[in-house]
């Protein structure tokens, strides 16, 4: 992985940019004081002591005092499930103590970029109590493989339409989830498209795999919710009508 990549994710713990920067270069460098780090980097000696204090704070490096102040890099599985672990008692404590909603949402809300969507699905998919209806094409289907299966460990029914145009790793995916109990209907490649059901209370739809040009739709809107479930209701019944005429 590039170096630009590993800094983008491990700010994603916390860390400024020359904080993860410094980070590496200790992991390079093994044990260092800010002198020997601003010599191999370029930084300015008070820019590097800057960014090994916020490590030090952060958990991200420890200190060993002596002739000179010196620095370790704390192990990259240590740090992140530090942060996770903290991260984990925030997200208690805020879902205990923040103020709760009068009643449930039931607008409409544009989500964008795949990385957002994936993150919706991949919560409603978690929240789900009875049912999951699920449109998605086959190259798509896969990255929630593993919430779908835990569905059925639950013992919620899912059905999911996907293409017919599938590859030898798609066919193995697919035929893992029908064993799970999972109802599969094939229909033509729906590219990008995908749709989203819940519970009959939520739907999503829209565009998936096109990065940051990606937009879904998402609405717990009572009328909204029983017409896409209407039409997921007849598609399904049009294609087993076809599979049936095809035996």
């Amino acid at each position: 992985m590039e170096e630009k990549n590993l800094i983008e994710h491990l700010t994603a713990f916390g860390l400024t940019r020359q904080e993860a920067f410094v980070y590496l270069e200790l992991f390079r460098s093994g044990t260092s004081n800010g002198y020997e780090i601003a010599k191999c980097t370029g930084i300015s000696r008070s820019n590097v002591y800057k960014a090994l204090d916020g490590l030090a704070d952060k958990g991200g490096a420890y200190v060993t005092e002596g002739a000179s102040r010196k620095y370790t890099a704390v192990d990259i599985e240590e740090f992140c499930q530090n942060k996770i672990r903290s991260l984990d008692v925030r997200k208690e404590l805020l879902s205990i103590h923040m103020p709760r909603e009068k009643e449930e949402r039931a607008g409409y809300f544009t989500i964008s970029s795949d990385a957002n969507i994936a993150d919706k699905i991949r919560n409603m998919l978690n929240r789900a109590r009875k049912r999951v209806y699920l449109s998605m094409s086959a190259s798509l289907l896969g990255e929630f493989q593993e919430e779908l299966e835990y569905l059925t460990e639950r013992k919620i029914k899912v059905v999911v339409i996907t293409s017919s145009i599938r590859d030898r790793k798609a066919e193995d995916r697919e035929h893992s989830l029908q064993q799970k109990g999972i109802q599969i209907y094939h229909t033509e490649d729906k590219k990008n498209q995908i749709g989203i059901i819940v519970d009959s209370r939520q739907v999503l739809t829209g565009e998936l795999g096109k990065g940051r040009d990606s937009t879904c739709l998402y609405s717990g809107q009572k009328n909204f919710v029983q017409v896409f479930k209407d039409s997921m209701r007849n598609e399904i019944r049009l294609l087993q009508l076809e599979k049936d005429s095809s035996k």
